[in-house]
């Protein structure tokens, strides 16, 4: 019982921790220690009922140390900004799904074309505005950029070009007073996931171009279990936006925003786990989570029959 209270507690804990400007790793080893003494005083102490009230009010003392991020001063007052004050890039796209090998390279420019030389575009045209008002930059990524989802080499190749062009921006316009946030959304449904006529495109114009030495050695079976799985995927998404537009708002309102922010249920146990579990465990994760193959490639399923033969 005090394992199932702590591990809610904590979760909700190290789910702030990682979105907040803190040093992730000694504060979590911090916060760890204090959960674990607690749970030990009152599990030793105390009487069954009595510990788990104490621990749970001592939990909810021990969480709420993380400190909630505080709106700018504006009630009440007039504001008067010189130049822009915050900045909102939101631009993406996701132009094929499927194995890294398999994926063409008009895949991988057109990623590239909007998701960073977009972004990247548009924020050397603007940075000039915001910094003049000392503002506020916050662009939406993915974690794809910097977790090897599978089947989404193209989307996040060109996050992870995305993550660092903006986490160097942070370095860099600290001098100006200009705060940088990313925000981390888990799956969401949008206008271009539901729309399944521009997936079957995408799907067919991969088969008519892609090499007839990969069509081989993948069959057209892997391919369509790829395409099966990912709207599979794509329907558990869901419709609710409020936490990327809450992200947003708290980046742009906020007195000290954060420079993570992980908008959506899941994504910071996801991170946890990448973060500070081994890499074999971080990997089976993310297969289970995300794309769950059953068919192996042709050539694969061939060697294997023929070593069963032998």
């Amino acid at each position: 019982m005090y394992l199932g209270v702590m591990s809610v507690f904590f979760g909700w804990t190290v789910k702030r921790i990682l979105a907040s400007e803190r040093s992730s790793a000694p504060t979590l080893l911090v916060y760890s220690a204090l959960f674990l003494l607690m749970e030990s005083l009152c599990s030793f102490c105390l009487p069954t009922c009595v510990g788990l009230g104490v621990f749970c009010a001592a939990c909810w003392l021990i969480m709420g140390t993380v400190a909630a991020a505080k709106p700018l001063p504006v009630e009440g007052k007039a504001v008067f900004i010189t130049g822009l004050w915050g900045l909102v890039n939101n631009a993406g796209v996701c132009v094929n799904f499927g194995d890294a090998e398999l994926s063409l390279m008009s895949n991988y420019r057109g990623c590239m074309e909007v998701n960073f030389f977009g972004t990247l575009e548009v924020t050397k045209t603007f940075l000039p505005l915001v910094r003049q008002s000392q503002g506020r930059l916050v662009t939406i990524s993915s974690p794809s950029g910097e977790q090897p989802f599978p089947c989404l080499a193209a989307y996040g190749a060109s996050k992870a070009a995305l993550n660092l062009f903006i986490n160097t921006l942070r370095h860099e316009l600290k001098l100006w007073d200009v705060k940088v946030s990313i925000i981390l959304p888990s799956s969401y449904k949008t206008g271009q996931s539901r729309n399944v006529e521009y997936w079957e495109e995408q799907y067919k114009h991969l088969i008519e171009n892609l090499p007839l030495s990969l069509m081989e050695e993948y069959g057209e079976e892997y391919l369509l279990e790829t395409k099966k799985l990912f709207f599979q995927f794509a329907e558990t998404a869901t419709e609710d936006l409020s936490p990327v537009t809450n992200s947003i708002a708290e980046a742009l309102l906020s007195r000290q925003p954060k420079v993570r922010y992980y908008a959506g249920q899941g994504v910071g146990l996801m991170y946890f786990i990448h973060c500070y579990l081994p890499v074999s465990i971080s990997d089976r994760f993310l297969q289970k989570l995300f794309m769950k193959k059953s068919v192996l490639p042709r050539a694969l399923q061939k060697h294997n029959n023929n070593n069963n033969k032998k």
